[in-house]
């Protein structure tokens, strides 16, 4: 099987990216801007919240190794998808709950897992997140890539995402990669 790849959406990117570079299949994870009208944003502008793109990662990863099924549940429960244009402070459209597909079999995928979870009634509100075809992925600026791994010690990586990361090796422990220095 050829490696795959697709967007998420869920807040600040290094959150997202932190998460996701931890999980065994995913040989990629890239910060950077899509969904937007802008051509070449740089994160000024996006943080602004006038261009239209949102704050997302590019996940290259082998579905022989992890499945997307997987990378949704991940997805789904390391975020609120329920509230739109917003993820906890960060507030604005930047940072909307948003999945770009490159398939037609993950758009399948994506819409099957979120009538799923809303079937189950997993949250207790609608969720919002859009799916749409992948647009233009502009990688954010190089201080931005491997921002946790570069920064654990920040304030903003111990307060926001080391509680992610937590519940990450918790809840799906078996997705994890084996290296310990993750």
């Amino acid at each position: 099987m050829k490696n795959e790849t697709i967007i998420f959406a869920s807040g600040c990117f290094w959150c997202t990216e932190a998460v996701f570079q931890m999980l065994r299949g995913v040989n990629s994870v890239t910060s950077g801007y899509t969904g937007g009208e802008v051509e070449n944003p740089r994160y000024q502008e996006v943080s602004g919240g006038g261009t239209g793109h949102a704050e997302a990662i590019k996940v290259e990863f082998d579905p022989s190794v992890v499945s997307l099924q997987d990378l949704l549940a991940v997805f789904f429960s390391t975020h609120d998808p329920t509230t739109p244009n917003r993820q906890g402070h960060d507030i604005g459209p930047q940072y909307r709950s948003a999945i770009f597909y490159t398939t037609p079999e993950q758009k399948k995928m994506i819409e099957d897992y979120i009538q799923e979870l809303t079937n189950n009634q997993t949250f207790s509100k609608p969720i919002v997140t859009e799916v749409k075809s992948a647009a233009t992925f502009y990688p954010a600026e190089n201080y931005h890539q491997n921002y946790y791994q570069n920064n654990r010690e920040q304030g903003y990586c111990q307060v926001i995402i080391d509680p992610k990361i937590a519940k990450l090796r918790q809840q799906y422990a078996h997705l994890l990669k084996k290296d310990k220095n993750i």
